[in-house]
């Protein structure tokens, strides 16, 4: 009756569409990922469980692996004012910067959305100049050196965007393709922790 009942909840769970969540850095090394280039080797290193960004040069650190839907959750704080992002659904070949849609990790304007390369995706056009989309609400971020909550849920064409708790951006459209995760290295010093994934589809 045991291992009845348990199949029972196995085949629930797998009805139900239970994903767990998946580390996307371990805390220890660089494992599952690579760099944009080599002038990012000496650019991002892992320490105490933290992934530390010196902010130069311009580059970026992404997964190994391809990713569609998901629900990506992390924590960054910045040490100094200044630039860097989380790009999804990256696509090659890499370069500074590659085709892929931009949660703006700038001090200030996490939640913005920047389009790169004409990544194929629609947003808000009263908050739409150029590329830039502005994000809902004023900056809600913590002080210089606390950590924030970046949630990020890219389920098939929709995107929505949390920072600390709050809807800062959404968008609709969105190019449903595989493609990596990246951080990117624009100017600050900043750090990582805690990035997990889970599949959506």
């Amino acid at each position: 009756m045991k291992i009845k009942a348990m199949l029972m909840l196995a085949a629930l769970a797998i009805a139900a569409g239970a994903a767990e969540p998946i580390a996307l850095f371990n805390g220890k090394d660089l494992d599952g990922w690579t760099f944009s280039g080599p002038n990012q080797s000496n650019t991002w290193s892992v320490k105490d469980g933290v992934l530390a960004n010196a902010g130069s040069p311009a580059g970026y650190i992404r997964t190994t692996k391809d990713y569609t839907s998901y629900a990506l959750k992390l924590q960054m704080r910045h040490l100094t004012d200044g630039n860097c992002g989380v790009l999804l659904r990256v696509q090659a070949p890499d370069k500074v910067w590659p085709r892929s849609i931009e949660c703006q990790g700038q001090r200030n304007s996490l939640g913005d959305i920047w389009n790169i390369d004409a990544f194929p995706m629609k947003t808000d056009p009263a908050r739409t100049k150029g590329r830039h989309t502005v994000k809902l609400h004023p900056s809600n971020e913590k002080a210089l050196g606390e950590w924030n909550d970046y949630e990020i849920e890219l389920n098939k064409g929709d995107l929505t965007i949390k920072v600390n708790g709050l809807v800062q951006n959404t968008a609709t459209e969105c190019a449903e393709m595989p493609g990596k995760i990246a951080l990117q290295s624009e100017g600050s010093k900043v750090e990582f922790r805690n990035i997990t994934l889970t599949p959506l589809e």
